[in-house]
């Protein structure tokens, strides 16, 4: 795991539903998304996870993460086509998470679920883990991931459950599990 880049470039969304997205990127690609946040939480977990890159604001390199989220979130994108930095994430998390991208729109899965396609089922938990620690969701939906009789169950961007729920439903996806 590659945490110590030189350089992450940052930029925001205009206002979204669920408020100003923050994206920082590499070289490689995508490393971070914030939902809602101010700038100066932002860049402070920036920091904490990347102590030795230079964050920079460029409009420029993030353009196209921004402009993709935002369409997203106006229901007018249904996927995203952007490169991600995998060197940012532990190869379990790398494993977890590149399952969870492939889990279809509007489609959920369990933690067990995600840890079976991941290449190690007994670890549900490590994969909850590994969801809760997602350093780019929305692009990597975590949000369509359960618990194992099927429910909403954590999520850690902001809103929790409501945002949760709130993805899912413009994905349209459907239950009354949770009801």
């Amino acid at each position: 795991m590659n945490k110590n880049l030189d350089f992450l470039y940052i930029g925001c969304t205009h206002p979204t539903p669920l408020g100003i997205i923050w994206v920082a990127v590499s070289e490689a690609g995508l490393v971070a998304v914030s939902l809602g946040d101010a700038l100066e939480i932002f860049n402070a977990e920036l920091v904490a996870r990347h102590p030795r890159a230079q964050v920079i604001p460029d409009e420029g390199r993030t353009h196209t993460a921004t402009r993709q989220i935002t369409a997203y979130l106006a229901g007018e994108r249904t996927e995203f086509d952007l490169p991600i930095d995998w060197s940012v994430m532990t190869p379990f998390q790398e494993n977890a998470l590149k399952a969870t991208l492939g889990i279809p729109r509007g489609e959920t899965r369990t933690y067990g679920e995600v840890a079976a396609l991941a290449g190690s089922p007994r670890a549900a938990r490590a994969v909850g883990r590994a969801e809760a620690t997602n350093p780019i969701p929305l692009v990597i939906p975590c949000h369509r991931v359960l618990n194992a009789v099927e429910k909403l169950h954590g999520y850690s961007g902001r809103g929790g459950l409501e945002t949760k729920a709130w993805l899912l439903n413009l994905e349209g996806w459907q239950t009354t599990a949770n009801e």
